[in-house]
């Protein structure tokens, strides 16, 4: 019988998936840089590889843990990075869905499914702890984008398999539920000053605006697109303005936050310049995309080194109070 190492895995900290999820949607941002700037499609190819394969390493390790006390899912995801964490892990199963759907068509849509599926039971999960649990954790955050909205990554992948319908029904349904949390969230911030540590998270309230664009584009529906990017355009200036403030607590694993929402602005703006080539808007959608696939080349990876080097010193359990098997 399969008898892992003792103590390996035991309080593998669901804080390690986020920086992770950053770097894939930072690979599909690469692949996007195809068209506009002739970038070769093994650039995306190389960093898509790499990072799956730490991606499987880190769901062995979880897997582990859950083998070991399949409770502890329950409670990781009663702490907020926890269930940020354990989101991002089944959101990063839409990410390596719409990698491999150019490469082997048939096991991209085998993990569309099963990241429906598990996304599916993720939300239940949610709904049930906040029907039962303290009145304190129904408190909206910016990681409810990932639990209700987060299911338009299924269309990434959706749209090119030819699941249009099921893309734009997930589509629309997301945008109704983004508009809504960024409205909650909106109002919470006028009324209560947010602790420091968890200001970092206010970045995941820019990739849903960056996802309706990129998937509306993928449908041909323009204006829509056009005005996910100027939300996008907006939210991207209010953050970079309050960065100072936004990361005031210093670096903490909840940077993990910041990495998808810059991959998804810079897949948005060159997804927009190869739609509008040609064009002024077109070269201007360039000139922004390739600012930001820079940027984000730049900051995420350390991201993710960080993230890591918590992870192998032993203190990242500790810090995201994840729970032990």
């Amino acid at each position: 019988m399969f008898a892992p190492r003792p103590g390996f895995g035991s309080q593998t900290p669901p804080a390690i998936f986020p920086p992770v999820f950053g770097a894939l949607g930072l690979g599909l941002a690469w692949r996007r840089a195809v068209d506009p700037f002739g970038v070769s499609p093994g650039a995306g190819d190389l960093i898509l590889g790499a990072i799956t394969t730490l991606f499987l390493f880190m769901l062995a390790s979880y897997g582990l843990k859950l083998w070991r006390r399949p409770k502890v899912l329950i409670e990781d995801f009663r702490v907020l990075p926890g269930r940020a964490g354990l989101s991002a892990a089944v959101l990063s199963v839409y990410l390596l869905a719409a990698a491999l759907v150019p490469l082997v068509p048939a096991l991209a849509a085998l993990l569309l499914w099963a990241g429906l599926a598990l996304h599916t039971g993720l939300v239940g999960l949610l709904l049930w702890l906040l029907a039962t649990g303290p009145a304190e954790q129904r408190r909206v955050t910016p990681v409810w984008h990932l639990h209700f909205v987060g299911f338009i990554l299924a269309c990434l992948s959706a749209v090119p398999l030819g699941h249009t319908g099921l893309a734009t029904l997930l589509l629309y349904a997301t945008t109704g539920a983004a508009l809504a949390i960024w409205a909650a969230s909106l109002v919470q911030m006028l009324r209560q000053r947010l602790p420091a540590p968890l200001r970092p998270l206010l970045a995941i309230h820019l990739a849903p605006a960056c996802l309706i664009g990129t998937v509306a584009v993928s449908l041909g529906l323009m204006p829509l697109a056009l005005a996910a990017a100027v939300v996008a355009a907006v939210l991207l200036g209010a953050l970079l303005i309050s960065a100072r403030w936004l990361l005031a607590a210093g670096a903490s694993p909840l940077w993990g936050a910041l990495s998808f929402p810059m991959a998804a602005f810079a897949s948005l703006m060159l997804v927009l310049a190869t739609a509008l080539e040609g064009s002024s808007p077109g070269d201007l959608f360039r000139i922004a995309g390739g600012g930001a696939l820079v940027a984000a080349t730049l900051a995420i990876p350390p991201i993710l080194v960080f993230v890591m080097q918590l992870w192998a010193k032993n203190r990242l359990a500790a810090q995201t109070n994840a729970a032990r098997a």
